[in-house]
């Protein structure tokens, strides 16, 4: 097939926190590139997911949730997400089919430009046919390309999707070779495998306060820094006799390939997420 009948390009899932943009990118790739949790602020990277057919290579782009910035770190992770949204093919700008269309979901459409964007409702699971077309005529305030009714825990709705989304992209080559699913560093999935047992076996008490990066890689022992902003939080995270940190590990370790071992320490970095210049060390 020549390059002028391929199509390539670069897709952003852009939205409001917690709208299910990284379990529909796992979805759609199917396999896990991007942790995923009921928390805000889960993704704090943009994480690419390489999807290849005969006809055709997508690359997804999945960008932190938009909220109001309450920190250094809300800030960077709206920009981050800002950037995303501005520099690709085509935006799919993701909402909740269950809680509907707020008002913080149109002021972020405003930015966007209408010829490339395609609205996604997503949770339509268990939605009874008259619900999901409310949402679909309250979304249609936003002006887009197409506007498709998903879910990403079935699948439902991701094949017309696609054909939307291919419909978009310019001619041209592969970005990635054929069998690469991902462009993230090992060392940063494997800091974010550790952050998502976090974020899931301490609920709500410490989530925005933990970040996570790799400080030694002699594979496969691999070291990775837990940091929280206070004492308190460190004794939540460590666990009686150390057991979140041991489940913690258990949990990331069955993700990743037999015998790799993980230390796993935890530091504190007082208020690290309202301070400018440790968000930037800390790579976000």
């Amino acid at each position: 097939m020549s390059d002028e009948q391929h199509r390539s390009g670069f897709v952003a899932l852009y939205g409001r926190p917690n709208v299910g943009k990284s379990t529909l990118v796992n979805k759609i790739i199917g396999t896990k590139v991007s942790i995923t949790s009921t928390k805000a602020q889960t993704t704090r990277h943009q994480v690419r997911g390489v999807l290849n057919d005969d006809s055709s290579q997508i690359v997804f782009v999945d960008t932190p949730g938009v909220g109001k910035p309450r920190s250094a770190l809300g800030k960077r992770l709206n920009a981050s997400a800002s950037e995303a949204s501005s520099d690709v093919d085509v935006v799919c700008f993701v909402v909740d089919g269950r809680s509907g269309v707020g008002r913080g979901d149109l002021f972020l459409a405003e930015g966007l430009d209408p010829k490339r964007t395609i609205v996604v409702v997503n949770k339509i699971d268990n939605l009874d046919p008259v619900k999901i077309v409310k949402q679909l005529e309250a979304v249609s305030e936003i002006d887009a390309v197409a506007y498709v009714p998903v879910s990403a825990q079935t699948g439902s709705g991701i094949d017309r999707l696609l054909d939307e989304i291919r419909a978009l992209l310019p001619e041209g080559p592969p970005w990635y070779p054929e069998g690469q699913v991902t462009d993230t560093p090992e060392p940063q999935w494997v800091a974010e495998l550790v952050r998502e047992q976090l974020l899931r076996i301490t609920h709500d008490e410490v989530p925005h306060s933990i970040a996570t990066r790799v400080t030694e890689w002699e594979w496969p022992r691999v070291r990775v820094e837990i940091l929280v902003e206070r004492e308190s939080q460190k004794g939540i995270v460590i666990g009686k006799g150390g057991s979140v940190l041991k489940e913690v590990g258990t949990k990331a370790r069955s993700q990743l390939p037999d015998g790799v071992f993980l230390d796993l320490y935890v530091t504190v970095d007082k208020n690290w997420q309202h301070d400018p210049e440790s968000v930037e060390r800390l790579g976000y």
